[in-house]
């Protein structure tokens, strides 16, 4: 039996950063946590221990920063693409990189004057994200959004599943649905005007609200499926969609030990154990590219 080093690649993790914009007196701050790692001839440094052909880790920590102070950062999705060609494009040794951010969002703090200039609060939990894989020549980008929470209040039912053993849940024909909504899409083509990356990064997000919004739900299944339907017929460069999200119960709480009513207006908010519903949604003539998703956790 013969043993062989598998795939592998290294990197630094998450590299905190924040940069601000000063060019004008209206500030622009954007706040990232950058994930660098390269693929490439490294055999040696795990076989042998040798770091002839290693770019340290703290060299890509320091990369980050340093073209942040050159180029600014813009969108974050070329920004990850700055870094990866950097990578494969400047040592012979890095055949591909992969670049994982998070974006977290600041808004400007409101004033008697209006939003101020250079004072913010930091927004909620929702982050946005971006993938880049870089192997040689081919580039793909995967957008993204994380931790953003939707609830509707009515318009949603869930009825008609079996009565199978242990089953316990009661039909409803209306309740509370909530979910945190973490999504991933694929361009077409990751080559396009850069600046478009923001505009469509805020296209997606309204399209998913709108459609969470306005269908009413038999199931978080096909809610799911009609949010990730609507993104694709709205923006032809975005290839697939995938999307994770949970269900965050709320119970009907029984107030009849009181004798009072419940007319669905007093639930528990349950954290767990909680469904988990995950899927793609995809268009049938664009060619799949199963390595993008290589390493991305909680996605089908």
């Amino acid at each position: 039996m013969g043993i062989v080093l598998g795939d592998n690649r290294y990197g630094k993790a998450e590299v905190r950063m924040v940069h601000v914009d000063r060019s004008t007196p209206r500030h622009v701050l954007t706040d990232v946590t950058v994930t660098s790692q390269l693929l490439g001839h490294f055999d040696e440094t795990f076989l042998t221990g040798s770091n002839a052909s290693v770019i340290a880790t703290d060299t890509q920590k320091n990369t980050v920063y340093a073209l942040a102070r050159t180029g600014g950062i813009g969108a974050v999705e070329e920004f990850g693409l700055r870094l990866a060609r950097w990578f494969v494009d400047g040592f012979d040794q890095v055949t591909g990189a992969r670049m994982e951010i998070r974006q977290h969002f600041w808004d400007r703090i409101p004033t008697a004057q209006g939003p101020h200039d250079h004072s913010f609060v930091r927004s909620g939990g929702e982050v946005r994200t971006v993938l880049v894989r870089k192997d040689g020549d081919r580039e793909v980008v995967l957008s993204g959004l994380a931790g953003l929470v939707v609830l509707k209040s009515t318009g949603s039912e869930f009825w008609g599943f079996p009565d199978a053993p242990y089953t316990s849940l009661v039909e409803t024909r209306d309740r509370i649905m909530a979910t945190e909504v973490t999504a991933r899409w694929r361009y077409t083509d990751p080559g396009h005007d850069p600046a478009t990356f923001d505009r469509l990064h805020a296209d997606v997000r309204a399209t998913l609200l709108e459609r969470f919004a306005t269908l009413h739900s038999l199931s978080l299944q096909q809610t799911l499926f009609a949010m990730g339907t609507a993104v694709l017929e709205r923006r032809p460069e975005i290839a697939e969609i995938r999307m994770s999200m949970p269900n965050r119960h709320h119970f009907l709480v029984d107030l009849s030990p009181w004798g009072l009513d419940n007319p669905n207006e007093v639930f528990h908010a349950a954290d767990r154990p909680y469904g988990l519903i995950e899927a793609a949604v995809v268009r049938d003539d664009v060619e799949p590219v199963p390595w993008a998703w290589d390493g991305v956790s909680g996605f089908v």
